[in-house]
């Protein structure tokens, strides 16, 4: 079972959310926190697989509890949006967060996040990327700090990791990235779990991140 925490503060969301998901015959709800510091509180007793983590909450918000939840290592973080383009969600993903949906999405796309999250794999949209990318361009990467060559960041990859590594960072799944690079998805798999340790990255989502840090993001 896929032990999950839901964190909103707006009781009829997680009821709803609940409603859904214990629909899910591999989820299980153990647990409903009403704003951030409830959030890490509950996290660090009940240690569950993945929260569901709203970002906009009193006393503490999505953003700081996502990374001290995340920093204790014991559960992952799959965030709540509100709109596509919610000016918190890239830090939310910069604090370590596992990815992001919106909250109008269907019953089995959020079911299918939560198994994705929990199975060590990131939710990240392709459009959502792409707009958030943009959203960011104007304060991302920090102006003070000196550029880093992507000839520097990307030395130790392969040329296929390379392509890999591009594709990911764009947003797309690895049956896309198959596709694109004519590659089975396996292979795919194999080449992005390479390109993980030798970045020393934790997911696709940090992909992202990173590529665009870089100046590595197209």
């Amino acid at each position: 079972m896929i032990r999950v925490l839901l964190a909103d503060d707006q009781a009829l969301l997680r009821t709803g959310f609940r409603m859904i998901l214990q629909a899910q015959p591999d989820v299980e709800v153990v647990g409903e926190a009403v704003d951030g510091a409830d959030a890490v509180r509950l996290a660090a007793r009940l240690s569950p697989d993945v929260v569901l983590m709203d970002v906009r909450m009193p006393v503490m918000d999505g953003i700081d509890a996502t990374a001290r939840i995340t920093a204790a290592g014991s559960s992952r973080v799959l965030v709540l949006t509100t709109f596509d383009l919610d000016e918190y969600a890239f830090a939310a993903l910069r604090a370590g967060a596992s990815g992001f949906l919106l909250k109008d999405v269907p019953p089995d796309v959020l079911a299918g996040g939560i198994r994705s999250v929990a199975a060590g794999d990131a939710v990240v949209s392709p459009r959502i990327t792409r707009q958030l990318l943009d959203r960011f361009s104007g304060s991302l990467p920090d102006p003070a700090a000196p550029p880093v060559a992507a000839e520097d960041a990307l030395g130790a990859l392969t040329e296929r990791e390379r392509q890999v590594f591009t594709e990911v960072a764009r947003g797309l799944t690895n049956a896309e990235v198959a596709g694109r690079l004519h590659l089975s998805e396996a292979t795919v798999k194999t080449h992005l779990t390479r390109v993980l340790a030798k970045l020393g990255l934790r997911d696709r989502v940090q992909i992202v991140i990173h590529a665009y840090e870089h100046g590595l993001a197209g």
